[in-house]
């Protein structure tokens, strides 16, 4: 294998939770309800996951329980957002903080045990052509599950009477009640969408990234995931590219280091979250410039697409 193709598998490894949990926050806040704890999901997803594939020694039964993991994690804050109508964002914070912990005590038991990695999936004929093959065909499941659920996604949202119900709950959730939509179901529904993304993140962490349980082990991807949703406006294709920049980032500072390039870890860390910043001050300025050429007339009816 080349280093070149060696890069890329590193870069798609990184980015796959990534385009995940971004993937599931995403629909998330469609329906708009922002949930601000993807991290203490993708952690009690990857522990989840870890402890199910120990003890039964299947990989594919330890996706299982992240998935599940993440999602009755999910169910926690939407109970407490939707049903006791609890701050989203204090709540949200509070989970990422709640994951963190309860991670770290249930998977004591676990640290320093061998891991049950998931094994990539090799794609008869196709996975023989030169570099792609080698990049694109001998990936793992959760691989191939990342841009189903980038396809899945974007029909569902944008082609689907449900997805439909889902935008126009995120929009004006009031007159979307008026119209005989079930907004707390719908918003529950999406929550635990999301919930079960992060948790299948958290699986690819602990299963496939680096197979072993240690505490913290999500490093800050949630907060990353979080960031990506803004970065792509809302939208699954560009979340998929924008996953794949933040993911190229987070490997290139470590192949710069590697190769004694003059360029500190902490400024290439850093980039995502400026790139962010950068997109975000260009959705506003385009917003602010469609308000001011748009009559006023139309201009109180006028929603911003997110």
């Amino acid at each position: 294998m080349s280093i070149f193709e060696a890069i890329l598998l590193t870069v798609i490894t990184a980015s796959t939770p990534l385009v995940i949990a971004a993937l599931g926050e995403l629909v998330t806040e469609r329906s708009g309800v922002l949930n601000l704890g993807v991290e203490g999901m993708m952690i009690m997803g990857a522990v989840g996951a870890f402890a199910a594939a120990q003890l039964t020694g299947s990989a594919y039964i330890g996706i299982v329980g992240g998935v599940v993991s993440g999602a009755l994690f999910s169910l926690f804050f939407a109970f407490l957002t939707l049903t006791l109508v609890a701050n989203q964002v204090a709540t949200g914070l509070a989970l990422t903080i709640l994951g963190l912990g309860a991670s770290g005590m249930l998977g004591e038991a676990f640290v320093g045990a061998p891991g049950v990695r998931l094994l990539p999936i090799e794609v008869p004929v196709l996975s023989a052509i030169p570099y792609v093959g080698t990049v694109l065909f001998k990936q793992d499941l959760i691989f191939y599950l990342s841009i189903l659920l980038v396809i899945a996604v974007n029909w569902f949202l944008f082609k689907s009477r449900t997805g439909l119900k889902i935008r126009a709950i995120g929009d004006n959730h009031a007159s979307a009640h008026a119209l005989g939509i079930d907004v707390i179901r719908m918003r529950y529904l999406a929550v635990m969408f999301g919930g079960a993304c992060a948790g299948l993140a958290g699986a690819q962490l602990s299963l496939i990234y680096t197979p072993q349980w240690t505490e913290n082990m999500s490093g800050g991807r949630g907060w990353i995931a979080l960031a990506l949703v803004v970065f792509s406006s809302w939208r699954p294709w560009r979340l998929l590219a924008g996953g794949y920049l933040f993911g190229a980032v987070t490997i290139l500072q470590l192949h710069a280091q590697a190769f004694g390039i003059g360029i500190p870890s902490q400024f290439l860390s850093m980039l995502p979250y400026a790139a962010t910043v950068v997109v975000l001050v260009i959705i506003s300025h385009n917003r602010r410039t469609t308000l001011i050429n748009t009559p006023a007339s139309l201009g109180k009816a006028f929603v911003p697409d997110r």
